[in-house]
C-alpha cells in the first residue's frame, strides 16, 4: 500500500479524473510531476497502476482495487476529522459540487459564492458539465441535478419544483401560430437541444401514469442551451426548456409559452450525495443553503 494519507489522497485524485492532464489541474502541480510521482508509486508497489496506451486514463485491475481501497480508508479519516472539527462550529475542508452547465453558471455559482464568504475555511470547488452524473466516476461531494436519479448509492433531496415547457417568441407566434395540440407540433420548426444520452427529439408531455412523449422535428439543434434560446428569442422556432430557465424571459414577454392547457411531466432540481451513515457537516450546511436560496433565484413556483 502507498506509505502515507498523502500518497492515498493522490491517487484518489488520479483514480477519479479522466486524464492525467486534468489529474494535474486538480492536484496543482505540472503533469511531469504527477508522472514522474505516480510512476515511483508504480515502482515501489510492483504493478503497473494506470494503462498509458490510451489518450483516456484506464486503471489497470490492479489500480482499479487500490482506488477501490482507499475510498473507505479516506471516508475514515474524513469522518474522523469531521468529528473532532464538529466540536466547532466552523465548516472546515473541501467541498466538491457538481452542476449541470446553465444551471451551475447561471445560478449555483452565485450562491456557492456567496456560501463559501459566510465560511472562510471552506475549499469550494465547483465543476459545470454538460453531462449527467456519472455514478462510477463520482467526482463530487454534492451533485446540483435537474431530474431525478435511480442510482441507488445516491441520496437526493430536491432544492426546487421545475418543469419544462414549450415556448417561442412573440414574433414566431404572429408569424406561424401557435400549436393549440401536441399533434400539431410537426407543423412547427421545433430547435433541438442534444443533451445527455437521451434521444433529444423525443419532447416528454403528460404527468405520472399518462405520460407520452412526441418526436419533433427542425432545422436547428445544439448541445449548447443557451444557443438554443437564442435561436427561439430570434424568432426561429419553438423550444422546450425548463421552467428556471425560460420563466424570467416569459414574464418579460420575450417569449411565449405555448401548450398551456397540456401538461409535463416534472423536472426538479435535486441535490445528490453519497448514500453514507455519516454525511459531513459543510455537505448538509450546502444543501441546506441551496435548498433555501435556489427556488428564489429561478423563480419556481409549485
Amino acid at each position: 500500500m502507498p506509505g502515507s494519507v498523502d500518497e492515498l489522497e493522490f491517487f484518489a485524485v488520479i483514480a477519479t479524473s479522466e486524464t492525467l492532464t486534468a489529474a494535474s489541474r486538480d492536484l496543482g502541480c505540472s503533469l511531469p510531476v504527477v508522472s514522474k510521482r505516480l510512476a515511483a508509486m508504480e515502482r515501489r508497489l510492483g504493478v503497473r497502476l494506470v494503462d498509458r496506451g490510451t489518450r483516456k486514463l484506464v486503471l489497470t485491475s490492479e489500480g482499479a482495487a487500490l482506488a477501490k481501497g482507499i475510498d473507505p480508508i479516506l471516508a475514515d479519516i474524513q469522518r474522523l476529522e469531521d468529528e473532532v472539527a464538529g466540536q466547532s462550529t466552523e465548516l472546515r475542508g473541501r467541498l466538491l459540487v457538481e452542476s449541470t452547465l446553465g444551471l451551475g453558471r447561471t445560478h449555483v455559482a452565485p450562491l456557492l459564492g456567496e456560501f463559501a464568504s459566510l465560511h472562510p475555511d471552506l475549499d469550494v470547488q465547483l465543476t459545470t458539465t454538460p453531462l449527467p452524473v456519472s455514478p462510477h466516476r463520482r467526482e463530487f461531494d454534492v451533485a446540483v441535478h435537474v431530474g431525478s436519479t435511480h442510482d441507488s448509492t445516491l441520496r437526493i433531496r430536491r432544492l426546487a419544483r421545475n418543469r419544462r415547457v414549450v415556448c417561442a417568441s412573440p414574433e414566431y407566434v404572429s408569424r406561424f401560430g401557435a400549436p393549440t395540440t401536441v399533434q400539431e407540433l410537426s407543423e412547427h420548426n421545433c430547435i433541438l437541444l442534444r443533451e445527455n444520452y437521451s434521444d433529444y427529439a423525443l419532447w416528454r408531455f403528460g404527468d405520472g401514469s399518462d405520460e407520452f412523449r412526441v418526436r419533433v422535428d427542425g432545422t436547428l439543434s445544439s448541445n449548447d442551451g443557451d444557443a438554443v434560446t437564442a435561436w427561439a428569442l430570434d424568432g426561429h422556432g419553438l423550444i422546450m426548456r425548463s421552467w428556471w430557465h425560460v420563466g424570467p424571459l416569459i414574464a418579460e414577454g420575450r417569449l411565449v409559452q405555448v401548450l398551456t392547457e397540456v401538461a409535463t411531466p416534472s423536472a426538479d432540481v435535486y441535490a445528490l450525495h453519497a448514500d453514507t451513515h455519516h454525511v459531513p457537516a459543510r455537505v448538509t450546511a450546502a444543501i441546506d443553503f441551496l435548498a433555501e436560496h435556489l427556488p428564489g433565484r429561478l423563480r419556481m413556483a409549485d
